[in-house]
């Protein structure tokens, strides 16, 4: 729903009395800013926040890092990335590009 159409439908819900206009001030307030977030670049998302690790690191910190930014430890993902490697090389690539890629964390 973009934001035009959330104002409307808010707009029309003080119209029929469903919210005051204490809870439409704030509704709105509360949409404007999470569009504002949005432009702003200052919502946190998952690749934003995947990063090489410093500390769990064999090779590149690949893993390390995702380890630490999912939930799944940093040896599973080394494993998941030898089996893919038996796969002409695809867990290689992907490592690789990741490497490249990812920056480290601070």
């Amino acid at each position: 729903m973009s934001i035009a159409e959330e104002l409307e439908r808010l707009q029309s819900l003080r119209e029929r009395g469903a919210i005051s206009d204490e809870e439409f001030a704030r509704a709105k307030a509360q949409v404007l800013g999470a569009s504002a977030a949005g432009r702003n670049g200052t919502h946190d998302t998952f690749l934003h926040r995947l990063a090489r690790s410093r500390n769990d690191r064999l090779i590149g910190g690949v893993c390390g890092g995702l380890g630490h930014s999912t939930g799944l430890p940093s040896w599973a993902w080394r494993v998941i990335f030898c089996l893919t490697l038996l796969y002409f090389g695809a867990g290689l690539l992907i490592y690789l590009l990741l490497w490249i890629f990812l920056p480290q964390e601070p």
